[in-house]
């Protein structure tokens, strides 16, 4: 059984609840959600008009839809994301009306438990998806990072591997660096079963070559082997000695710990990490599931907008698997 097939079998076993704000106009989502709930993989819960809706695809009519204008208890989201957001100036009369929009309506509800993920942005800007999970389900003041999961054939290796972070931190520090390495490398090993090998990227390798970038990889690299000792981690390194045993060997000095398969990789900014997993995954043919996000109170995870029905499927399984287990 190969991975995306593991996955979903293991999605199937969790029985959790995911809403989707978009699904009143689009394609994709429709689709997909008749194959979530056909297979399994999850309860799906549908923002939009059920008339409208079901006008759209009549199979639609056996699912659980919710319309913000007519909910029950719509008065109480809007007092709970006025409690929630009162503190950076947000108005009651501005809760009252943002609580309609289904992107912060999904939210809330994932929020009061009522779902326990969501997935969207297959039609919407990044922001839509994140604006109100960022405002509705932080952790405090904790940074929030994503990470794209890699998976398919190509020749280094059959392992999936993971790119962070390319939709989210723009210019991490050092600090912020260490902790997307930590965290990614956790969840991957979480999902995945194999162990993580932490590659934090550069254009140099072994202080190859100087540079702000370069420096701030360095000291990333350095507070994470102090912190967490027990991963195995390299850099500063350039992508090919990540990855390819002998360009490592040539690269790195006699004593390197190992040499290349690195399946963690940290790069140094947004820019560079999202240019790449789009690089790789149109040029090499391989399926690009996310972005993933990580530290939120719950899992809300964005699509992107050049997503599949399958890259649907694919993100929701894993947005199942990053579900707390109930009390």
């Amino acid at each position: 059984m190969n991975f995306l097939k593991t996955i979903k079998e293991m999605a199937k076993q969790k029985k959790r609840k995911i809403v989707f704000p978009e699904v009143a106009f689009s394609d994709r989502i429709r689709r997909a959600v008749l194959y979530l709930k056909k297979h399994g993989i999850c309860d799906v819960i549908l923002i939009g008009d059920e008339s409208s809706l079901v006008m759209q695809n009549k199979k639609l009519k056996s699912f659980t839809i919710l319309n913000p204008k007519t909910f029950g208890k719509i008065d109480d989201l809007a007092n709970s994301l006025f409690e929630i957001r009162k503190h950076k100036g947000m108005t009651l009369d501005e809760a009252q009306k943002l609580i309609l929009d289904p992107f912060y309506f999904a939210t809330m509800l994932v929020k009061i438990g009522y779902a326990d993920g969501m997935v969207a942005g297959a039609e919407v800007p990044t922001a839509t998806t994140y604006r109100p999970a960022l405002q509705i389900l932080r952790n405090g003041d904790e940074f929030v990072s994503t990470f794209m999961l890699m998976v398919g054939k190509n020749n280094l290796t059959d392992n999936p591997f993971v790119i962070a972070d390319p939709s989210l931190v723009v210019d991490p520090t050092a600090s912020q660096l260490c902790e997307i390495a930590e965290r990614t490398a956790t969840i991957y090993q979480q999902l995945t079963n194999i162990s993580p090998k932490v590659a934090f990227l550069s254009y140099s390798t072994n202080s190859s070559a100087k540079g702000k970038s370069v420096e701030i990889v360095k000291s990333a690299y350095d507070i994470f082997t102090k912190q967490y000792p027990n991963i195995l981690a390299q850099g500063e390194i350039q992508l090919d000695a990540a990855l390819v045993d002998n360009v490592a060997q040539t690269k790195l000095s006699d004593d390197a710990k190992y040499y290349g398969k690195n399946n963690v990789l940290i790069f140094p900014d947004l820019n560079s990490a999202n240019i790449c997993y789009k690089a790789i995954s149109y040029f090499g043919n391989l399926c690009a599931i996310g972005p993933i996000t990580v530290g939120l109170e719950k899992p809300v995870n964005d699509l992107s907008r050049g997503a599949t029905v399958e890259d649907i499927i694919n993100l929701t399984a894993i947005t199942v698997l990053q579900c707390k287990e109930k009390k």
